[in-house]
Formats: C-alpha cells, sequence, structure tokens
C-alpha cells in the first residue's frame, strides 16, 4: 500500500451523483492536493475487469488523475461505484460503470474532467471497434488498442494511435539498436537481408510491430526477407519476444532470451565477434500503459512500423 494512504469507496451512485459522491470521499481524506493530470477509459469485459484495475492501480496519477472502467457486459441499467485509489503521491479517481455499450455511449462522456488529455484504452482481447469506441475515439488525445486489428475509421488529427505491444518490444528495440554503436558494425547495416523472429505463445502481433520497425530503419521496401515463427519452447510471457536474428553477407547480429528475463546478444562482422548478457524484464500491462502514455503525441516510428506490418503477409 504507498504510504499510509487507504483506499476509499467503493461506494455505488448514478452517473448524475458520482461526482457529489467522489467529493465526498475527498473530504475524508483531509487531503488539499489532487491530480489533475488527465482521463483514462478503459473499456473492458468483467472477466477482464480484475486485471484491467490492477494494471490501473499501478500507473499512478502522473498521466491520468481519473480512471474511468466502462464495463460492456451490462444491460440498459448504468451502476455506477466510486473510489479513491491510494497510488503513489496521493490519490486518483476510479469511477466503474457497468452496462450495455448504448448506455455507456451517454454515461461516460459527462464524466471526463474537461481540459484535460483524454487517454482510451481498448482493455479486452476482442477486436477493437464499435460504437463506444469511435465516439470515444472523437474525444481521445490517444488510442491505446491492438492497431493491428483496430476497425475504426480514420483518427481526427489530434488523436494518436498506440498499441502495448509496441511498448513491449521497447527493451528489445534499445537492446538491437545498440548492437550497432560500433562504426564497425553500423557499416554492416547495408548487406542485412534477413530479419528472423521468434515468439512465445499464440500473440505474433508485438513480433510483428518490431518486425516493422526494424524493416523500415534498413530501408527495406518489402517483406521478402522477414522471418515471424512462434517459439513453443519459450518460458516468457505470451507475445514476448524469444529471438530476433539480423543476417546478410558476412554479417549476424543476434538476440537470444536465456533464463529468466537474461537476453544473450551475439554480432559476427568481419573479423570480429562480440557476445554479451542483457537483463530485459517483460513490462507490465501497467508499466506498458505508463510508457504510451508519456507520449500521447503520435510516434512517427510507430507509424512506420505499423505501416509495414500491416502489409505483412
Amino acid at each position: 500500500m504507498p504510504g499510509n494512504l487507504q483506499p476509499l469507496g467503493p461506494v455505488k451512485t448514478d452517473v448524475r451523483g458520482a461526482t457529489n459522491a467522489l467529493e465526498s470521499l475527498w473530504d475524508e481524506t483531509h487531503v488539499e492536493s489532487r491530480a489533475y493530470t488527465g482521463n483514462i477509459v478503459a473499456l473492458t469485459r468483467s472477466r477482464s475487469l480484475p486485471r484491467v484495475e490492477e494494471a490501473l492501480a499501478t500507473l499512478g496519477g502522473r498521466y491520468a488523475g481519473r480512471q474511468i472502467i466502462g464495463v460492456m457486459d451490462g444491460d440498459e441499467t448504468v451502476d455506477v461505484t466510486v473510489s479513491l485509489v491510494p497510488q503513489k503521491g496521493g490519490y486518483v479517481e476510479r469511477l466503474v460503470l457497468d452496462a450495455n455499450e448504448e448506455q455507456l455511449q451517454g454515461a461516460i462522456l459527462p464524466l471526463l474532467r474537461p481540459a484535460t488529455v483524454n487517454h482510451v484504452w481498448w482493455a479486452t482481447t476482442e477486436r477493437p471497434g464499435g460504437a463506444l469506441l469511435a465516439e470515444l475515439a472523437e474525444l481521445a488525445d490517444q488510442i491505446i488498442a491492438n492497431a493491428l486489428s483496430l476497425d475504426l475509421g480514420p483518427l481526427g488529427p489530434h488523436c494518436s494511435l498506440t498499441d502495448l505491444g509496441w511498448a513491449r518490444t521497447s527493451g528489445w528495440r534499445e537492446a538491437l539498436a545498440q548492437l550497432f554503436d560500433p562504426h564497425e558494425a553500423a557499416a554492416a547495416l547495408p548487406a542485412l537481408r534477413q530479419l528472423t523472429l521468434r515468439y512465445a505463445g499464440d500473440n505474433d502481433l508485438p513480433a510483428r510491430l518490431y518486425a516493422g520497425w526494424a524493416a523500415t530503419k534498413l530501408g527495406w521496401r518489402d517483406a521478402e526477407g522477414v522471418v515471424i515463427e512462434a517459439d513453443p519452447a519459450s518460458s516468457r510471457e505470451n507475445g514476448d519476444l524469444s529471438f530476433v536474428r539480423l543476417s546478410g553477407d558476412g554479417a549476424e547480429f543476434q538476440l537470444t532470451s536465456d533464463q529468466g528475463n537474461l537476453v544473450r546478444s551475439t554480432s559476427v562482422y568481419g573479423s570480429v565477434r562480440r557476445e554479451a548478457e542483457l537483463y530485459l524484464p517483460a513490462l507490465s500491462i501497467g508499466e506498458g500503459l505508463a510508457f504510451v502514455m508519456a507520449q500521447p503525441e503520435q510516434n512517427e516510428n510507430f507509424v512506420s512500423a505499423l505501416d509495414f506490418a500491416r502489409r505483412l503477409p
């Protein structure tokens, strides 16, 4: 539990009474400072609610002082509970709304704090889309969703798109880039023609984004040299990378997951052979959210990687 703060709530209320119910909880804290940093709206299903609440509990108030969770399994009645969740440095407000998607459309919008950044997170394994997400996208500064299966029209110019799969590969992107820090290694880049990726479990989407990033950085115009394979022997989390190899005429650069969170790197070019060990822990969902919410504006590297990934077979 952060500090000595205790959770307050949940209190059952309705949409009209939610603000007053939160104010009553704030009065109990005797806290003068509040985090008006932004809103995050998480759309999920009841079966995923514990996982979503756990992730948001680790997020902190730096990026969103108000958390609105829309549980899309209910009926015509909008059930609302409000609470104050202790996090590092203070409390964040949490509102959980349970109703069908049509009712949530009208219920969520009045509860958004005005004049702040709005993040919308599609927090379910279903294909992101539908009227509710489309409506929220019109107000959102950032959509966090599986970008490769997003079923929405073009986003407005003020709204960026990102993906937790992109966050999950951040350590592996940095690790591969570091292999080319030596001038002689960077000189081998034009010779590289093959990229092989392996991933744990059955979720290949982060690997596809990673392939898109690597290919665009190398200036490849097509995916002819890209191979993406499942790695059934990997013990990493579903979707995590377990192996990366870039190779070409007389050069090979490789990252291989080892025990736990260790990754072995191997660089071979000219007469040089270098090996090293890296520590690459898997990001939790909360850490991934913090990573993408820290930069709500459109990331051009992500956009380029996504465009290439969409063209992969």
